[in-house]
């Protein structure tokens, strides 16, 4: 039997972080009391980045799901207050979806969980470890061209 190829071993690596930074968050929002799902909390996060409450149909491109799966969402964060349906100004049959005081309170409190996972995550690295992880992370963010498109 052969050991994985090197590309194989790092995908795997990153995707055990991701899951540990999932598992860290998760415990830190439990702790704050903050029962929010991952995908809610992406939701709020990407209505946050919004000037004006943006229609269902602007946060499903944005997130890059099914329109259904925002509803779905949203129908959630509703249901806990972290979010309200507007009625569009210009047009009634558009409904728009704002954050309210209680979603702006959850957008600080997940802030605080995300920072804290972080934190847990990075301690056991020094300084120059982390500007170096820093750069490293930025270079895979950024990607190569048209990497995206590859099979």
């Amino acid at each position: 039997m052969t050991a994985p190829d090197a590309d194989g071993l790092l995908a795997e690596q990153l995707l055990q972080l991701t899951r540990r930074v999932h598992r860290i968050q998760k415990r830190h929002l439990l702790q704050c009391g903050l029962d929010i799902t991952p995908a809610q909390s992406r939701l709020l996060r990407t209505l946050a980045h919004y000037d004006a409450p943006p229609r269902m149909a602007d946060l499903a491109e944005r997130l890059e799901v099914v329109p259904r799966a925002v509803t779905t969402l949203v129908d959630g964060l509703e249901g806990s207050g972290r979010v309200r349906r507007v009625p569009d100004p210009t047009n009634r049959r558009v409904i728009r979806i704002e954050v309210t005081d209680e979603g702006r309170k959850a957008l600080q409190e997940l802030h605080h969980a995300r920072r804290s996972a972080a934190e847990e995550i990075l301690a056991p690295l020094s300084d120059g470890q982390r500007e170096v992880l820093g750069r490293l992370l930025d270079t895979l963010i950024d990607g190569a061209p048209g990497a995206e498109q590859r099979c």
